[in-house]
């Protein structure tokens, strides 16, 4: 699959976005009617990145939470001096 992360396996995933009309009991109404269901994607923030993997540089697809939660090092960056 194309939008999945190399360290966590998560994927896009399937839900619905809910439609409601009407006003809440809490607030004085009758309540809240459901009136339709749309099916949609919940997708990972998935990107490309170069990271040392097994000892050596390589490109992989990693999600955001993983890469701010640090499972990946990154390779250090050669400079040049002048």
């Amino acid at each position: 699959m194309a939008r999945v992360c190399d360290f966590c396996d998560r994927g896009t995933e399937s839900g619905a976005q809910v439609a409601r009309r009407g006003l809440p009991k809490k607030q004085g109404g009758i309540g809240l009617r459901i009136t339709g269901r749309t099916k949609r994607k919940f997708k990972v923030n998935v990107q490309r990145v170069t990271g040392v993997v097994h000892g050596e540089r390589k490109r992989v697809k990693i999600c955001g939470r993983c890469l701010k939660a640090g499972r990946l090092v990154r390779p250090r960056v050669k400079r040049k001096t002048a």
